[in-house]
């Protein structure tokens, strides 16, 4: 194949706390190349190098046309740049303070174009998934960490502080009287450490004293068993479909979106979209509520193909 249509194919890579995807896309968004492997926890460097090796795998492919220049990458990230381009806010860890995307280009030489997962994943999913069409779009990140991101007409909102739809870092709005939580940012009571999968598994433990992981604790509550165990699972599951309707309510009356998407891996929990958009009416300050609150069409592979999205087709 010669070079025409060689710049229609774009890689996006999600550089996930536990997997790093590499994905080839081509102009219509579909992938054509998928491969991930698990993230090297807390080492910079050791990220870099697999980076730079799924990369390099990927423009070796035989999936891959032949005859072109190197691929345009795009880099789905927690957390987001600082004006001196150093990354922050990310929960994994070893990335912030780190020159990232300078290091990217520096190793892959090329320009690299870097955005939040979240936003990345809002994107994708307002593009060609569960949000198509909606004029505006916040997309919700619920698992290791919660993420959020904002697409106004298929555009990445970034705000001024390069912070907008960081909802998880807000204080969890409760009438009642909750035991302040410590978040790995350094505040107490933010939405992550309500609404995150450790955090559902932490408050399991607070009321019950058992440790389970938050898919486990999620099975024993859908169990339709009459044990003390399932009651107590399903208790944890109602405090916190309760507190993600409020929080999310927040985010309504604030933004007033008309398409939240819920993604990450605790938005698989069955129903959750309809019990959680019960959860938020009380809050919501309109007698009316027209935002829908929908699950994701793109599963985990929104990440990656937002991050490749953030370079148009023939750039």
């Amino acid at each position: 194949m010669t070079g025409g249509a060689a710049p229609e194919i774009r890689l996006g890579i999600d550089l996930g706390g536990t997997k790093i995807e590499v994905a080839a896309v081509d102009a219509a968004g579909r992938p054509v190349l998928r491969r991930r492997l698990p993230t090297p926890q807390g080492d910079y460097r050791a990220t870099l190098d697999l980076v730079r090796q799924l990369v390099v795998e990927a423009e070796q492919s035989p999936c891959l046309p032949s005859g072109r220049p190197p691929l345009r990458v795009g880099v789905a990230t927690p957390g987001a740049e600082t004006d001196e381009g150093l990354l922050q806010n990310s929960n994994s860890v070893c990335l912030n303070g780190q020159p990232l995307r300078a290091d990217l280009e520096t190793m892959l030489q090329r320009e690299i174009r870097l955005a939040n997962d979240a936003n990345c994943f809002a994107l994708a999913e307002a593009i060609s998934g569960a949000a198509q069409g909606a004029a505006c779009v916040f997309g919700v990140i619920l698992g290791t960490g919660v993420g959020g991101g904002i697409v106004v007409r298929g555009q990445v909102l970034d705000g001024a502080n390069r912070i907008a739809g960081e909802w998880g870092h807000n204080p969890l709005a409760d009438p009642s009287p909750l035991v302040p939580t410590r978040c790995y940012c350094g505040r107490q009571g933010c939405v992550e450490s309500w609404l995150s999968g450790p955090a559902l598994a932490a408050d399991h433990f607070r009321h019950t004293g058992r440790h389970g992981s938050p898919e486990a604790i999620v099975a024993e509550a859908l169990a339709s068993s009459g044990e003390p165990a399932t009651a107590a699972a399903q208790a944890t599951l109602t405090r916190y479909i309760d507190r993600l309707g409020r929080a999310l309510a927040t985010v309504v009356n604030i933004l007033d979106p008309q398409v939240i998407v819920l993604g990450g891996g605790l938005s698989n929990i069955p129903a959750l979209p309809e019990r959680t958009f019960a959860a938020m009416l009380p809050h919501v300050f309109s007698a009316k509520v027209r935002t829908r609150l929908i699950r994701h069409a793109l599963g985990d592979s929104a990440g990656v193909l937002g991050a490749a999205a953030l370079w148009a087709p023939g750039e």
